[in-house]
């Protein structure tokens, strides 16, 4: 359908020119905003606007997500390690379902988060259009990551053999396509997806990831007290 000339060019475009691009935009753009807007590093959070339904987006999501970039970190840093660990079916098996688990765990609680938008005319009103923005693309990075791992069997070992070396010669400055252009299409858009969330990270609410050391796992849920005229001395 296409020549190979043109999907050189797109591969190049897509896997070389765009990541480059995209953690250009991150410095430099995290950095201004920071200088002139740091009083915006913050989450926005609307848990005082309604809790229950939060509870069950924000806690099921974070758990599940920090476990997969726990695991995508492990897979870059030590990727001979993640190989041998495999080796063994037993252990390959415990590694993916588990991986699988925590994906379905973070889509389930992201759908939450955005059905809670939709249903609240409340929180709707404080959901900009960067907000939509992100959120179709981590849905489409998660479904894609849930996808990869049911139907594109044993991701942990490609990912440890082909897309940790890939993203090695980008961090060395001589970027290597070759380890992934024969990926699947789903695969290479689980990718190009990360990098547009790196560009499109400080234009949004998760820049407070960088500043905050967020206690949100292990704190008491939090109560809000209107204090009026009838009420003033409530709470005190």
């Amino acid at each position: 359908m296409f020549s190979e000339e043109f999907l050189g060019d797109l591969n190049n475009l897509l896997f070389v020119v765009f990541p480059y691009l995209s953690f250009v935009v991150f410095l430099l753009m995290t950095i201004q905003r920071y200088r002139t807007q740091t009083f915006t590093y913050s989450s926005l959070s609307s848990q005082f606007l309604e809790n229950k339904h939060h509870f069950w987006g924000m806690v099921p999501f974070h758990y599940g997500v920090l476990a997969i970039l726990f695991g995508h970190i492990i897979g870059f840093m030590v990727p001979s390690t993640v190989i041998a660990w495999n080796a063994q079916p037993l252990r390959l098996y415990i590694l993916e379902v588990s991986a699988l688990i925590c994906g379905i765990l973070t889509v389930v609680g992201f759908a939450n988060v955005i059905i809670r938008r939709f249903k609240s005319k409340k929180i709707m009103t404080v959901t900009t259009p960067a907000d939509w923005t992100l959120y179709i693309i981590l849905m489409l990075q998660f479904a894609s990551g849930v996808y990869i791992a049911i139907f594109e069997r044993w991701g942990s070992t490609w990912y440890a053999s082909n897309a940790a070396p890939y993203l090695w010669s980008l961090l060395k400055l001589s970027p290597d396509v070759s380890f992934i252009t024969a990926m699947p299409v789903i695969v290479k858009t689980h990718i190009v997806s990360a990098f547009a969330l790196i560009a499109l990270f400080p234009f949004t609410r998760l820049v407070h990831i960088l500043v905050i050391p967020n206690p949100y796992f292990w704190r008491r849920t939090q109560v809000v007290r209107w204090v009026g005229p009838r009420n003033r001395n409530v709470g005190r």
